[in-house]
């Protein structure tokens, strides 16, 4: 995540936005589950505070949000919208992972090069695990009861036990992992943003199953499957939203989506896949069929509200972001400059339709 840090975490202004909703959005109808269905949001929780963060984990049995904060995991409970514990000492956290079965719960830390395992009842620390260089994604593979941290500058993944912590090995990538998925038949699909690709890596064995190319895909980041029809619905940074089959690598679709995307969901109940997209929007996506999908509403979010988790027993979707000083913060060795967040301004939106 190191070189794209400051596209992901350097959102834009509300006036940047405004002017950049010009791409292509279809109204449908949706037979059988939804009938245009009317995201929009219900709620704002401020939190506020310091820090920037990354992604939003959702443990929909224990109404609990994990929110990443820079060097700390706030823990959310979504029925109350009260904060019921943190996790501190996560310097550079991107990521938490969730094994409910075993009670226990995982978090890549970027800048320590660790993985944090915790208790998911009293969210007390139980132990850390050494990683590869800046641990980004990190994923349960609950049929293997794996943890697999990506690590963006070893371009490799580092893959422990959930039980014991025991590291089990390490894979290499060929490139720069972004956000990672898993199936229900023991595999796990990774982005590699520098090369345009996805990889199917066996849990169980701990062997790469294929390099599969995205074109016209640019900068994978977000994906999630529908474990169903194994399809994967993976977020580009061109704008694009690609549906790749999961079995066969092949490009089923390809969707016009919103600026900066960072996160995509997928609410099996509904059929409908989202992407967040830090602009300001939300792209709802509908799957007509297993080959068949169809652009269904657009929605205005707030500027910086990039990443995401879906509760799937509400079929709500919290988005977090916070207000941004006009004026950029040149980024030393950067082209690019991230915007200065203003303090106590940090929320969570709450979507619904």
């Amino acid at each position: 995540m190191n070189t794209i840090l400051s596209r992901r975490i350097g959102t834009g202004i509300a006036f940047v936005f405004i002017s950049s909703l010009s791409f292509c959005f279809h109204n449908a109808v949706i037979s059988g589950t939804l009938s245009s269905p009317n995201y929009h949001i219900i709620k704002k929780i401020p939190l506020g505070g310091e820090g920037r963060w990354d992604y939003l984990t959702l443990d929909s049995s224990a109404r609990r949000l994990y929110i990443t904060r820079s060097t700390r995991v706030t823990v959310l409970n979504v029925d109350t919208g009260l904060v019921v514990g943190e996790i501190p000492h996560t310097a550079g956290v991107h990521g938490v992972a969730i094994a409910p079965e075993l009670s226990r719960g995982f978090i890549s830390n970027g800048k320590a090069a660790t993985a944090t395992v915790f208790d998911l009842k009293t969210l007390q620390v139980i132990g850390e695990v050494k990683t590869g260089s800046n641990p980004d994604a990190i994923v349960y593979e609950p049929i293997s009861k794996k943890v697999f941290t990506f690590n963006g500058l070893s371009n490799t993944a580092t893959v422990f036990d959930a039980k014991t912590s025991k590291v089990l090995g390490t894979i290499a990538l060929g490139g720069k992992p972004e956000f990672a998925a898993v199936d229900d038949l023991g595999q796990i699909f990774v982005n590699l943003e520098d090369k345009n690709e996805v990889v199917a890596i066996n849990a169980s064995n701990l062997q790469v199953k294929g390099h599969w190319p995205l074109k016209p895909c640019s900068e994978p980041t977000g994906i999630a499957i529908d474990r169903q029809h194994q399809r994967l619905f993976i977020g580009c940074t061109n704008q694009l939203m690609s549906v790749v089959d999961g079995n066969t690598g092949s490009i089923k679709a390809t969707l016009p989506i919103g600026k900066r995307t960072d996160a995509i969901a997928y609410d099996p109940a509904t059929k409908l896949a989202f992407s967040s997209n830090g602009e300001g929007s939300l792209t709802v996506v509908h799957e007509d069929s297993a080959d068949k999908f169809s652009i269904v509403n657009n929605v205005i979010t707030q500027p910086g509200a990039r990443t995401m988790a879906l509760d799937l027993k509400t079929h709500k979707l919290y988005l977090d972001t916070a207000k941004f000083q006009a004026k950029s913060t040149p980024v030393v060795g950067k082209e690019r400059s991230r915007p200065s967040i203003i303090p106590g301004t940090f929320v969570i939106l709450v979507l619904g339709d």
